[in-house]
């Protein structure tokens, strides 16, 4: 294939099938967040480059999809506008502008596509779909608890089994730094070794935390204590500190509040840090059977929405990685879509499209073959690449008759129906 015929790197086509399961997603993820009372938020596909610039981070700045002034001022090459990079600057936006008008708390959710100038790699996209749900001006554990709460319904939803939220606290991770004597300038290295417990072996991490001037004792006993099956070991130590007793409190209530949830659906799990640092108080990551890293994540990030230029509010939210939750079950779903009744046209074409419109008004996917062949066996080929259920067969012997042969392209059986008689035939 030509470059040219090709989409741009990083980016995707969509045909048929693809569509309309992503569609579906969209729509069932969308019902459990009204369910939940989380209002639909849409915002531009680009914004002003000065709502992003300074308030993502060198990293992420990098990777803002500038677009350049237009006009008489395209020759300066300068950029005045951006690619929506995330929907979360989008909301602190929002909410700066119509504030007076928002209720309060502010529960929304967004579902849309964002881009990033990133380098393409499997799995890894310029153009995706981000899907956050978003509570703001509420500090209650109870806005924490609901976001958990809306989120598993919506993996449920989604078909995604056998998932697991792995809880912690920001607090009780500085909290646990300072159980270790940890230096403050150190802190975010040492986090940063720990969050790769999942991939790394610990005595992987132990020999990298002793590198960034950890003694190794030290660092034994907190990989030890982080990586224990029983949760014990590093209550005790953050029971020394007051930001230790502060941050297991709140994942305690976490997890009292979601008590309600399938019996280890919701877990502490002290190793779990989470690399943004705008977080500051619970933090979770979801993890499945069958789904490479997270499928969804998120915490209180209290503080942020005025660090992106809103008012001053607590906040918290999630997302669901419905790219890559959609990834995993394209293969499960390779033969969803086709017709409901797929329609010869064998003449008679006028009484065929009445009768094709007849089954649409009952809802059903109704297609009538718009070739030229007038013979069946080339017309059972068409339906069958549409993948219809049902065949109609119309020829000159059931226009005498007044009957249409309704075929079943499973099993191969036939029946002769009397045409008024075929819409209701179906339904049964």
């Amino acid at each position: 294939m030509a470059k040219a015929a090709e989409p741009p790197s990083g980016t995707r086509d969509f045909l048929a099938d693809d569509v309309r399961r992503r569609k579906a997603a969209f729509d069932t993820v969308s019902a459990v967040f009204e369910r939940y009372g989380f209002d639909p938020l849409e915002t531009p596909a680009f914004e002003r480059l000065e709502v992003f610039a300074g308030k993502l981070g060198d990293d992420a700045s990098a990777l803002i999809f500038k677009i350049l002034k237009r006009g008489v001022h395209e020759a300066s090459g300068e950029a005045d506008l951006a690619l929506r990079y995330d929907h979360t600057v989008p909301l602190a936006r929002v909410i700066g502008t119509y504030g007076s008008r928002l209720p309060s708390p502010y529960k929304r959710y967004a579902i849309g596509p964002v881009w990033r100038a990133d380098r393409p790699a499997q799995g890894r996209f310029r153009e995706f779909v981000q899907c956050d749900i978003d509570t703001v001006g509420s500090s209650s554990p109870l806005a924490d608890a609901e976001t958990v709460w809306a989120l598993n319904d919506a993996l449920t939803a989604l078909g995604v089994e056998d998932f697991r939220f792995l809880v912690n606290s920001r607090q009780a991770l500085h909290g646990l730094l300072e159980a270790y004597g940890v230096p403050e300038e150190a802190g975010t290295k040492v986090l940063g070794s720990l969050d790769k417990l999942d991939k790394a072996t610990p005595d992987a991490v132990i020999a990298e935390l002793a590198d960034r001037g950890l003694p190794t004792e030290t660092a034994e006993s907190l990989v030890g204590d982080v990586v224990a099956t029983d949760t014990d070991r590093i209550r005790k130590q953050l029971d020394t500190t007051e930001r230790g007793r502060a941050g297991l409190a709140e994942v305690d209530k976490l997890l009292e509040l979601t008590a309600g949830l399938p019996s280890g659906r919701v877990v502490f799990t002290p190793r779990m840090v989470r690399g943004l640092d705008y977080y500051t108080g619970p933090i979770f990551e979801v993890t499945a059977a069958g789904y490479p890293g997270s499928i969804s994540s998120g915490g209180r990030y209290d503080g942020l929405v005025a660090k992106l230029g809103g008012p001053d509010l607590p906040a918290c939210g999630g997302s669901i990685g419905l790219e890559r939750i959609l990834a995993g079950q394209a293969a499960a779903d390779a033969e969803a879509g086709g017709l409901d009744v797929a329609l010869t046209v064998l003449g008679a074409e006028d009484e065929v499209l009445r009768l094709a419109n007849r089954l649409r008004a009952e809802g059903l996917r109704t297609g009538v073959y718009l070739g030229t062949s007038g013979k069946l066996a080339r017309q059972l080929k068409w339906a069958n690449d549409q993948r219809a259920r049902t065949v109609l067969i119309y020829g000159p012997a059931e226009q005498e008759a007044g009957e249409v042969t309704v075929r079943d392209m499973t099993s191969g059986d036939q029946t002769r129906v009397p045409v008024d008689e075929v819409p209701a035939h179906l339904r049964r």
